[in-house]
């Protein structure tokens, strides 16, 4: 008796592990809680231009199947600790009724969003990069040049079943710091590929472009009318 409670345990946790998201993690260059401060106290680059007023859209709003796993409000991302307040997501308004047509599309086809990023106050990226190796730097935004994902027109996402709610596989997993997360990669399966393709085709179609090093990453067309945001998520109504 005892055995077969033991090995009905094993095969929970096993399911529970397998249930986890996959993690890729760095060492940060140095203690993030030192970077948060220091970002914190700072301050956006000046911008200069006619920009439009923000208008951030709540994701979770738009439609019950856009799923979110905010990864920035948990331990399970590149730095192994939270940055966000609540796992929330934004876009400015055009991004997000472009995001809902791209996953209704998708739903005829089986898949829905899986939403793991998008609007970023400023103040996190300076984090990001300075919590990154230099050589890993292609991967993080220039906090003197503002991220689109600060202007609240880029998103991470990918792709999950609809029938299981299952995450799809793709060649890389997200903010995977390699050549697998490169949108061009070769390697992975042909299934992977294929999919990665299927998710670039449904963004690009409602104005959205591929980030050249991230598959997941797009970036919405009229990101150059906004200015760079600050605002915590705990601000926006």
């Amino acid at each position: 008796m005892i055995r077969l409670r033991a090995l009905a345990l094993f095969a929970v946790l096993a399911l529970l592990a397998q249930d986890r998201p996959k993690v890729f993690r760095i060492t940060p260059v140095r203690p993030v809680a030192e970077l948060r401060s220091e970002a914190l106290a700072d301050h956006p680059p000046k911008e200069v231009g006619d920009f439009r007023r923000p208008d951030l859209v709540d994701l979770a709003k738009l439609d019950r199947r856009i799923k979110l796993d905010i990864r920035y409000a948990t331990t399970d991302n590149f730095l192994s600790t939270p940055v966000y307040t609540s796992a929330r997501a934004f876009l400015q308004r055009p991004a997000a009724e472009a995001l809902l047509r791209a996953h209704r599309e998708l739903m005829k086809q089986g898949y829905g969003l899986l939403i793991f990023d998008a609007y970023r106050p400023w103040y996190v990226t300076k984090m990001f990069w300075d919590a990154t190796p230099p050589d890993k730097h292609e991967f993080v935004a220039d906090p003197s040049k503002g991220s689109r994902h600060n202007r609240g027109c880029a998103v991470d996402l990918t792709l999950y079943d609809l029938k299981s709610g299952r995450e799809i596989e793709m060649t890389g997993v997200y903010d995977e710091m390699s050549e697998r997360s490169y949108p061009n990669y070769a390697g992975g399966t042909a299934e992977q590929r294929a999919l990665r393709d299927r998710l670039r085709g449904a963004m690009e179609k409602q104005g959205f472009t591929v980030y050249d090093s991230e598959w997941w990453h797009f970036d919405y067309q009229d990101w150059q009318h906004y200015a760079i945001q600050n605002i915590p998520f705990d601000e926006i109504r």
